[in-house]
């Protein structure tokens, strides 16, 4: 039997093998994610618009995403599960942000929070951590920030950008993060965050010198809306267009009648059928001569 991945652990993997991270959202896709070797399983805020059909992740709450987490825990995964804090849920008050985050645990059965932000949201880190949650990072390109940064663009592309991203990983390394996740930032950015800090990184569009990757499942297994992909991500699979074909041969199959065949049909013993058979035969009898009484 696989030993439970836990957040000790994966802080202890730092420098050593890669940390293979991939999102979820239910139960189906967290046991093919497990059987896969996933370290980590995110139960993102991405839910929103991989899932829920929405423009970007500012829509979700606390109780969607604890529906989620709590879908994915279910599936007992050897992986450890991280909540996603959705945006306005760790950023009124330490007492709310710990709160929502032991909701997380209690209710939704995750094993640790990820929180975005660098050095303004240290405070709420350290608040969820006082709580003993243990608490994933996440800085640059960060969704939850896709107004103020005017889209979703590439952070840190010039010095002093790439510098305040360094300065917000060290603080979120000495806060007590036990991870780190750096996305849509230059290769060399995260290179130099991942050789100055002692808790591993996990890149989306950071480049190959991460301790880590992470991808969102529907992109990876070609399972997304088909729109157009970031440059970040490599799909593996086609299996949207292996379901449309699935369904398509299915539907074909019931306007032929060759479904169901005598494989997926039930019958019952003879002796039954040909009784039930009569049975239906007299009472379609006596209702007939009720309604000619009438």
């Amino acid at each position: 039997m696989a030993t439970k991945v836990t957040a000790p652990s994966i802080l202890a993997r730092k420098g050593g093998s890669k940390i293979k991270m991939v999102t979820a959202y239910d139960t189906p896709t967290t046991r093919i994610a497990d059987r896969a070797g996933a370290d980590i399983i995110l139960v993102g805020d991405s839910v929103a618009n991989v899932v829920l059909g929405y423009d970007d992740t500012l829509a979700v709450t606390v109780d969607v995403m604890i529906h989620h987490i709590a879908a994915v825990t279910r599936a007992t995964p050897n992986a450890l599960v991280v909540g996603d804090m959705p945006w306005l849920s760790y950023h009124t008050s330490e007492q709310e942000t710990i709160r929502n985050a032991g909701r997380f645990i209690q209710e939704g059965g995750a094993g640790a929070v990820k929180l975005e932000g660098g050095r303004k949201r240290l405070p709420m880190v350290a608040a969820v951590l006082s709580a003993e949650i243990p608490v994933m990072g996440h800085i640059g390109l960060t969704p939850q920030s896709v107004h103020t940064m005017g889209g979703y663009r590439v952070q840190g592309r010039d010095a002093h950008a790439a510098y305040e991203l360094i300065s917000d990983a060290h603080a979120l390394a000495d806060a007590g993060v036990f991870a780190l996740v750096l996305e849509g930032v230059p290769d060399v950015v995260a290179e130099i965050i991942t050789e100055g800090i002692s808790v591993p990184t996990i890149g989306i569009g950071a480049g190959v010198k991460c301790d880590g990757q992470v991808l969102v499942f529907h992109d990876v297994t070609g399972l997304g809306s088909g729109e157009s992909l970031p440059k970040f991500v490599k799909q593996y699979a086609q299996l949207q267009d292996d379901a449309v074909a699935a369904l398509e041969a299915f539907f074909a199959d019931v306007e032929s009648g060759a479904f169901p065949s005598e494989a997926h049909t039930y019958h019952m013993p003879p002796e039954s059928e040909a009784i039930l058979r009569n049975l239906s035969r007299d009472a379609d009898y006596l209702m007939a001569d009720e309604a000619m009484e009438q």
